[in-house]
């Protein structure tokens, strides 16, 4: 579900009341911890964490008009969920993610390729989001992404 709004705020209004106080309290734990360079933004109808342009000029290599992006949170119908791309780029951060996800939280995980799905509401792993974003630095980000996608000359 894409919204129209121009500001994760914005986003956040339109939500439905169950789903603002989980979405705010992730926005919060993922701007108190994701490292400085980011930027929140919206994109693709979702509240978003990208690289901006002062720092990866040729923007995101599906859309060069885009920012680079990094992680997206959305409310979806049945979820919401956390689109972390760095999570994809490492099979031991995915699989560090997996294992403290299972001592956190009461449910099964489900997640995709980087989509993680929160169903319940009351067992969102705050603190595990937390780490998860601390890991990976912007400039960490850019030469990950610079070595698919490298800077067109």
């Amino acid at each position: 579900m894409q919204s129209k709004a121009d500001s994760p705020l914005k986003y956040i209004d339109e939500l439905p009341d169950e789903r603002k106080i989980p979405i705010l309290k992730i926005r919060e734990t993922i701007l108190e911890n994701i490292p400085s360079g980011f930027e929140e933004t919206m994109g693709y109808g979702m509240i978003a964490y990208v690289v901006p342009f002062s720092r990866f000029p040729q923007g995101y290599h599906c859309n060069p008009n885009l920012p680079l992006p990094f992680v997206n949170l959305a409310s979806q119908k049945n979820f919401i969920a956390l689109y972390h791309m760095g999570l994809y780029s490492s099979p031991e951060r995915i699989e560090w993610f997996k294992k403290e996800y299972s001592c956190q939280c009461k449910t099964k995980l489900d997640m995709g390729k980087s989509c993680i799905r929160f169903k319940k509401m009351d067992d969102i792993p705050y603190k595990l989001i937390g780490e998860l974003m601390r890991m990976i630095t912007v400039s960490e980000w850019i030469e990950y992404m610079s070595k698919f996608h490298p800077p067109k000359k």
